[in-house]
């Protein structure tokens, strides 16, 4: 087959998986996988070679990246059950004060709470955050909501144990300790910029109280521990299809012994040093045997559900643990499946030897790969409307790429991260949390949560493209 058909098809078949996902309303993963076929059968791999390599390539994903997955899910599914996450919150505001916490936010959502599934998240943060708003010199709704969305957003596929950011590193072949780093490096300046420029900007008039906010529907009410009703039409960064409508979540209830905050959190942050501190001395050739096990991502996420398991039920008791623990194998079961499909259209773009073909079209002496990268995802997204999804697909066709570009593939990783986050808008979920939640119009959600992510999508490629002159 020429390598024109090669391209063509293959753009159809990722054209046809999103028709399949936003026209036709199929689920995200049976639309990859059917994209996957479709690519496999019209590229002359034969049916046998397509089922194959759809399976293994499914296969391979999960066996780089499936504990990790469920082990970040579990672990943050038992700190949102235990109080740990609203209790960090109000110490921010104790510690950095009111009107410095749109950045403490921004940066500790997209940092350190990044196991906790996002949706969850804004859920429990949201009160705070307005409670928060409230107290501020000026814009304090605008503020907030934006510290929300860029730290929420970014953190998924910028940030391990982000869900996005873990399938990037597994399709790619990232080591985790480098994605941590070199994840880390780049989302607090892309955070704290673009932050600085949304409230540059609300502070110089682009924000009107009148047309862009309205108020929280049951205030009262909605503080208080219940059920949130969430009034999208979207999609979860869960995975899930487009148009199935909001998710209901359930606020963490008070803890019933009152656990001192940095034990709850120990566990996750001693996981997250091991695996930094394995990265480290990978760099620096030091081989130790017990190091190099305790720091293998699965053995130190492992540590952290254990330790984060033990702490909890000290804290809430063994019965409020094991209901978390089952909540969060819900919650991941969707996730590793689209994770794992994608992985099946990385392993199908491969065997058509597109990595060869556009390696010819691209050459590493310039910035040229890395922006095609992003803008890819960033298509992706606006069209799919996940940040997840477009991730997934984007290092899917790309992975086979990576070789041939000659570029590090941690850049590759973090540039379809960055753009898989321009455009957020109405078909994603978290738009519609965001409005309902923090009490705003459609026209403040466009500008808090479209704009301000779409922000920092454009600052995070423009951080990563000076990287890969010395990487």
């Amino acid at each position: 087959m020429s390598d024109q058909a090669t391209m063509i098809n293959t753009g159809a078949a990722v054209l046809a998986v999103v028709v399949l996902i936003i026209r036709f309303k199929i689920n995200p993963a049976v639309s990859l996988v059917i994209g996957s076929a479709y690519l496999g059968l019209s590229a002359g791999l034969g049916t046998e070679k397509t089922v194959e390599t759809i399976a293994t390539g499914f296969g391979d994903i999960m066996a780089e990246v499936g504990l990790l997955i469920a082990f970040g899910v579990l672990t943050g599914a038992m700190l949102q059950e235990t109080g740990a996450i609203e209790r960090l919150v109000q110490t921010l505001v104790r510690v950095f004060g009111v009107n410095r916490m749109p950045y403490a936010l921004s940066l500790t959502v997209a940092t350190a709470l990044q196991s906790i599934y996002l949706d969850v998240l804004l859920v429990i943060s949201a009160p705070l955050a307005r409670s928060t708003a409230a107290k501020m010199n000026r814009k304090g709704t605008a503020r907030m909501a934006t510290a929300l969305a860029i730290g929420g957003e970014c953190g998924i596929v910028l940030t391990v144990p982000g869900v996005g950011a873990l399938a990037l590193a597994g399709l790619l072949g990232v080591p985790l300790g480098k994605m941590l780093l070199f994840g880390l490096v780049l989302v607090i300046p892309t955070v704290t910029i673009a932050v600085a420029v949304m409230c540059f900007l609300f502070d110089r008039g682009w924000w009107n109280e009148e047309r862009d906010e309205q108020p929280y529907p049951g205030e009262e009410q909605s503080d208080s521990v219940g059920v949130q009703p969430v009034p999208g039409t979207g999609e979860s960064e869960s995975g899930s299809a487009p148009g199935t409508g909001g998710v209901a979540v359930v606020a963490p209830a008070q803890t019933a012994v009152r656990t001192p905050l940095p034990l709850l959190l120990a566990p996750l942050l001693t996981a997250l040093l091991l695996i930094a501190a394995g990265a480290v001395l990978e760099v620096a050739e030091i081989h130790h045997p017990m190091i190099a096990f305790l720091s293998t991502p699965v053995i130190a996420l492992l540590i952290g559900l254990v330790g984060t398991s033990v702490v909890g039920r000290r804290s809430i008791g063994i019965d409020r643990i094991q209901r978390s623990i089952a909540t969060g194998f819900q919650e991941s079961g969707q996730i590793l499946i689209l994770t794992g499909v994608g992985g099946s259209l990385a392993a199908t773009v491969a065997a058509t030897g597109l990595g060869d073909i556009l390696g010819d079209y691209f050459t590493a002496s310039t910035a040229a790969p890395l922006l095609m990268v992003w803008a890819i995802a960033a298509v992706l997204h606006i069209a799919v409307g996940s940040v997840t999804i477009s991730a997934i697909t984007a290092a899917g066709i790309l992975a086979p790429v990576a070789p041939a570009l000659g570029i590090d593939p941690v850049l590759i990783a973090l540039a379809a991260g960055a753009g898989s986050l321009f455009a957020v808008h109405v078909t994603s979920n978290t738009f519609w949390l965001l409005q309902s939640l923090m009490g705003q119009t459609t026209r403040g959600t466009l500008k808090t949560c479209s704009v301000g992510v779409s922000i920092a999508s454009v600052v995070a490629i423009l951080l990563i493209m000076p990287l890969s002159l010395v990487l």
